[in-house]
């Protein structure tokens, strides 16, 4: 009897990891969170909330402001974000790749002993479409989002699920503290991209075989 493969995961965050995004968005983030509800008080940073998603963040937001928040106030502000985000594309061209990251992706995608999934903290809607305007993508590698989930350690969970495991290793590439919180706390490798954790700036420096690490 043959032995079973050997498969692993690689799990990827979006904005500030695969996309060049982060300042851009915290900006039509915020501009649409107070479009649909008003003169809200927004804390100073992300880190200071607990659950750095967009539900997550959202639902913070309207308990600091003693608002009431379901489903209908995240769909709310999300359409008005999506929109602002059509008009920044439309105007500004599409998102910028980190460099390397479509190639390091496709690279995986295109082992048999490897399978890919994206785990953000945005919306499905928004980080699709994100996606698809720099060139990633879509069809065949599961998505799990803020809709799913207000935390990201589930979100990534999520993420994992709809991959056909087992897995003898799992890691996240993000670019946040909360990124690299959760996977400790997942107990999977983690690659840090960008300046926020010392991580890498350019995806070419990373061999795609390169899995377990930290």
């Amino acid at each position: 009897m043959r032995p079973a493969a050997v498969l692993h995961a690689a799990i990827f965050d979006i904005d500030g990891t695969l996309l060049d995004s982060c300042g851009i968005d915290d900006s039509l983030f915020s501009d649409a969170v107070r479009k649909a509800l008003g003169a809200v008080r927004i804390r100073d940073g992300w880190h200071e909330y607990a659950r750095v998603t967009d539900t997550g963040i959202l639902a913070d937001i309207c308990s600091d402001n003693s608002l009431a928040y379901d489903a209908s106030v995240s769909l709310r502000v999300m359409n008005v974000y999506f929109r602002s985000l059509l008009d920044h594309i439309q105007v500004n061209g599409p998102y910028r790749e980190i460099p390397g990251a479509l190639q390091y992706l496709n690279a995986l995608r295109a082992r048999a002993d490897v399978r890919v999934a994206y785990a953000t903290g945005g919306w499905g809607t928004t980080a699709r479409h994100k996606l698809a305007s720099a060139g990633f993508p879509l069809d065949g590698i599961p998505l799990a989002c803020a809709d799913d989930h207000p935390d990201r350690m589930h979100i990534m969970l999520q993420a994992l699920g709809r991959l056909e495991g087992p897995f003898a290793s799992v890691t996240y590439f993000g670019d946040g503290v909360w990124d690299q919180s959760a996977a400790a706390r997942l107990g999977w490798g983690f690659v840090a991209v960008g300046p926020k954790l010392d991580g890498i700036s350019d995806f070419g420096a990373l061999p795609p075989q390169l899995f377990r690490v930290g």
